[in-house]
């Protein structure tokens, strides 16, 4: 590979990994906020949401085509400047990099899939309540992109005392929350949605 056909790679294999990182930010940065404290991060990247399936397909292009370039049948020319040359490739220049490479960005992407591991313990404990003040509450929020979002709310809300169940769904947009009423308010939930993840409430409601 000639230097020309090396800086080619790195840049195509640069881009691949960004256009990768670019997919995913909108799923890891609110599971980096919840984890690490940092409040209302969530929402700031949800914005590329829309574009996700177009960086994805972006990366797998790039990436792909750097692979090619790996593969592709050696001119004449290239075989006899690698013998003038002798020269053994550098890592950067190798198959094991460009795998690295590869394997990051399968991970970048594949984010919302696997992000509720960084939730396993996320069961509530058990809670007595009196039945008149067992409630439900529906919540509907703008800026959840993917189950990274649903894992973040369900873990900060489960932080209020009095909750004991709530579930979310980022295609509907809607949070479902059982609560002591007593002990917990839905305009706490309301607080910790848009203070604590950093999504907005458009609506509150009773639940069924």
């Amino acid at each position: 590979m000639n230097k020309k056909d090396f800086s080619d790679n790195k840049n195509l294999m640069a881009a691949g990994v960004l256009t990768a990182i670019s997919a995913s930010l909108c799923c890891i940065t609110p599971v980096l906020g919840i984890l690490g404290g940092i409040g209302g991060i969530a929402s700031i990247f949800s914005w590329l949401e829309p574009y996700r399936l177009y960086m994805i397909s972006l990366t797998t292009l790039l990436l792909g085509f750097a692979w090619y370039q790996k593969f592709k049948p050696k001119t004449k020319d290239e075989i006899g400047c690698e013998c003038e040359t002798n020269e053994n490739p550098s890592f950067l220049q190798s198959k094991l990099f460009l795998s690295i490479v590869t394997v990051l960005a399968g991970i970048l992407i594949s984010f919302p899939y696997y992000s509720g591991v960084f939730f396993s313990s996320l069961d509530a404990d058990t809670i007595i309540i009196e039945r008149e003040n067992l409630a439900t509450v529906q919540i509907k929020i703008e800026g959840m992109t993917c189950s990274g979002c649903e894992h973040s709310v369900n873990k900060a809300i489960r932080k209020l005392a009095g909750v004991l169940d709530v579930t979310s769904n980022h295609i509907t947009g809607l949070v479902k929350i059982k609560y002591d009423k007593s002990k917990v308010s839905s305009g706490e939930f309301k607080n910790v949605i848009e203070n604590t993840v950093g999504f907005t409430v458009s609506n509150i409601s009773k639940g069924e």
